[in-house]
């Protein structure tokens, strides 16, 4: 009798067990490129990056191995060999244009970004995500193009992560179109990146996301001495520029002022980075960047698109922006041997994985409102079906107001949505799903009456 009872007591225990699982979903191709991210590959990017002696704005373009020029040059080269393997996907260029004097540029000087388009599949679907990292470097002094800068981490890690998530990515379609990115000028004033930027609003371009990812491969900092490669930082802002106007008093009136896109996107690294690698937990700083520093991700944020800021969570500072020395018997300067080139690979999968999930998603839920006709403690949403993409259904979110992060997912294959929860207490989105699972981003909804 004794020994019956305790196997019903052992298969409760794993009935329980089985109803308490969380199941997440993978996409197994992701899964895949994610597995091939590989530290090797990223530290000999990092060496031929700091062997180019120095990579300033403003240094020789005209020496083959020395200097900006042929930094760029090599750049290119990777991404034309990538270009090879993609069926005619990839392409790549450098974009040019001439900065005039002024400002930390003392003379006329050709400033080129290194951009690598891997085109989407589907002809209806504009959408463009982009991952960048800025290729330009300094000494202490930010007109100093001539001594040595070795770059290693600021931002030869951002650089790397672009040239290895083109390397992989490019072996595979997406319906939408992903741009890899190794901007000029951020040491400057982010000259590479407004280039950019102020181009793409110009041309109405449809850019949905933007990762920038600058100082993100090394695990200690100066000073406190903390060493942890575990956590790395995502930095938005909850406002757009844009946000002016009535669209500014109804965000004030709705209490949605940590719901702008950038935010939106934030969340959404954050998610989609901690599903697919392990040992990493993705950090949201309620900032658009550091104090006293800048980043490219702005020049995006002030032409009105979704932008964030990736960065490594602990900095030290004494390899940055620092001539190289031995000073009191610290080593200064931003050398390879102060890197984490573990770090950088979870990092770099980070973004890859957030990049093809994006990717590989339908486009957004269209006219999403949430009806406020009448005083009720449900919640009605509805919307429209995104303008591309093969959707499977749709995910409407949930959250209470004081939370940082969604709390609940709801799958429905209909366009609206009836909840048991007050929209007083809560907010709420919802996203398109499409066939394989992949989730894009969230929309909140707009009150309709």
């Amino acid at each position: 009798m004794r020994k019956k009872y305790f196997l019903f007591l052992l298969l409760c225990a794993a009935c329980t067990a089985s109803i308490s699982q969380t199941i997440i979903h993978r996409d197994a191709e992701i899964e895949q490129m994610v597995k091939e991210v590989s530290p090797d590959s990223l530290k000999s990017y990092i060496h031929k990056l700091v062997s180019f002696g120095t990579r300033n704005t403003l240094s020789t373009q005209t020496q083959p191995n020395r200097g900006i020029g042929a930094a760029r040059n090599w750049v290119l080269s990777r991404f034309n060999e990538f270009a090879r393997q993609s069926n005619g996907r990839l392409s790549a260029f450098i974009d040019t244009t001439t900065l005039q004097p002024g400002g930390r540029v003392d003379t006329a000087t050709l400033l080129g970004n290194v951009v690598a388009t891997l085109k989407g599949t589907d002809p209806n679907d504009n959408r463009i995500f982009i991952i960048s990292g800025h290729l330009d470097n300094m000494r202490s002094n930010v007109r100093d193009r001539d001594g040595d800068a070795p770059g290693a981490n600021d931002d030869g890690s951002g650089s790397a992560a672009v040239i290895e998530c083109a390397r992989i990515m490019s072996r595979h379609s997406f319906p939408a179109t992903i741009v890899f990115v190794t901007v000029s000028g951020e040491e400057q004033g982010l000259l590479g990146a407004h280039f950019m930027a102020a181009r793409a609003r110009k041309e109405n371009r449809n850019i949905e996301a933007v990762l920038n990812n600058d100082i993100m491969g090394s695990n200690n900092t100066s000073e406190t001495n903390i060493v942890d490669n575990t956590r790395i930082r995502v930095f938005s802002e909850g406002l757009s520029v844009l946000d002016t106007g009535r669209v500014a008093v109804n965000i004030r009136n709705l209490g949605l002022e940590n719901d702008g896109r950038a935010r939106q996107l934030a969340r959404y690294v954050k998610e989609i980075g901690e599903r697919y690698v392990e040992n990493l937990e993705v950090v949201m700083i309620y900032r658009n960047d550091r104090f006293l520093r800048g980043g490219d991700h702005s020049a995006f944020v002030q032409n009105g698109y979704a932008a964030v800021r990736i960065t490594e969570m602990n900095e030290n500072y004494y390899h940055q922006h620092q001539n190289v020395r031995l000073e009191n018997g610290i080593q200064y300067g931003d050398l390879p041997e102060f890197m984490d080139f573990e770090y950088l690979r979870k990092n770099t999968a980070m973004n890859l994985s957030n990049l093809a999930n994006l990717a590989k998603s339908p486009s957004v839920p269209e006219e999403v409102k949430v009806e406020t006709a009448r005083l009720t403690n449900y919640t009605q949403l509805s919307w429209k079906a995104p303008k591309t993409g093969k959707v499977n259904g749709y995910y409407v979110l949930m959250r209470e107001t004081t939370s940082a992060f969604w709390q609940k997912k709801f799958f429905t294959t209909q366009t609206e949505y009836k909840l048991p929860f007050s929209k007083d207490n809560y907010f709420f989105a919802v996203q398109s799903v499409s066939e394989t699972g992949n989730e894009g981003l969230a929309v909140v909804p707009k009150p309709a009456r």
